[in-house]
């Protein structure tokens, strides 16, 4: 195990770490934890009680936070005739087809976050699956990237929407906002995020779904949630 500095010892000595907090309550208690020199990323980690092994125990979607995560998302979208236009009208960073493909390709680049593309674009985006999958920027009509409503997808990520997808520990990692935000819009965004992870709750999940609930800055420790008492706080 690495060897912790002494200012990342001393803000784990601000953490109970015997107990567990109520959301509101670690929401207060992690920004307390941001203290580097820059604006830290707050994120939720929860492990949920599925087993990703199993197709119908997956947990995959998508959550547009209220308050969004304070990231400035840099979006493509892969497009032609209207629908190009309709989503430079969004907002979108980079429209394109064929030619954006073979910058991908043949340069390697990949100056964006998040990628959408219209139903009749995939047998060409398709060829950047190995590109584009393991880094999480794959258009997926799951998560709503693969449209003809462009610019709704568009104004929707740039106004805070993220995905979620388990990996093969049953985990999820999403971050909820930044530390210079106000405690009730995290909170806010805590709980919306929550909302939407119950509600993909697999019919084949047997048992607790939420093992476990922690929240975290940047370059600070975790603060755990009690499961049961957020989820008391989320139907409040």
């Amino acid at each position: 195990m690495p060897k912790r500095g002494k200012r990342y010892r001393e803000l784990r000595g601000m953490v109970d770490t015997e107990r567990g907090y109520g959301l509101q309550e670690a929401v207060v208690k992690v920004k307390g934890l941001a203290t580097a020199k820059f604006d830290e990323t707050i994120e939720m980690a929860a492990r949920l009680g599925v087993d990703p092994r199993h197709a119908d125990q997956m947990v995959r979607g998508s959550v547009t936070l209220p308050y969004g995560t304070g990231k400035v998302v840099r979006v493509l979208v892969f497009a032609k005739g209207d629908k190009e236009k309709e989503a430079l009208d969004a907002g979108a960073d980079y429209v394109g087809a064929e030619d954006l493909v073979e910058k991908i390709q043949k340069e390697g680049w990949l100056e964006f976050d998040r990628a959408v593309a219209t139903p009749d674009m995939m047998s060409l985006v398709g060829r950047l699956g190995r590109i584009l999958g393991p880094r999480g920027l794959m258009p997926n009509p799951k998560t709503g990237t693969v449209t003809f409503d462009v610019g709704k997808a568009v104004k929707e990520i740039k106004a805070g929407k993220v995905d979620f997808r388990v990996d093969r520990g049953a985990n999820i990692h999403v971050p909820i906002g930044k530390a210079s935000f106000p405690k009730e819009h995290l909170y806010e965004n805590a709980k919306a995020l929550l909302d939407a992870l119950l509600r993909a709750k697999p019919a084949a999940a047997k048992g607790a779904y939420f093992k476990s609930i922690a929240l975290s800055p940047t370059m600070g420790p975790s603060v755990r949630v009690d499961p049961n008492r957020a989820l008391e706080e989320l139907r409040s």
